[in-house]
């Protein structure tokens, strides 16, 4: 099956410490348990941890007048 090698999201998940299992976050700030040092915005110590990702907020929908929808 096709989705067993494409993983949950996709193979195109951009590296962010928000989201990686090695992470741990303390007062609001992410900290890297595996002390890995981030290079040009990459880790090689990255592993996707889908639990960890919070979902973007959707944006608020307009007001609609009774106008909008007349001929």
């Amino acid at each position: 099956m096709n989705f067993f090698r494409t993983g949950l999201f996709g193979n195109n998940i951009e590296v962010s410490c928000e989201y990686c299992h090695k992470s741990q976050k303390i007062n609001g700030i992410t900290i890297c348990r595996a002390n890995r040092e981030i290079v040009n915005g990459k880790c090689s110590g990255f592993k996707y941890n889908p639990l960890m990702r919070v979902p973007k907020t959707a944006p608020k929908m307009p007001k609609y007048d009774p106008k909008d929808f007349e001929l």
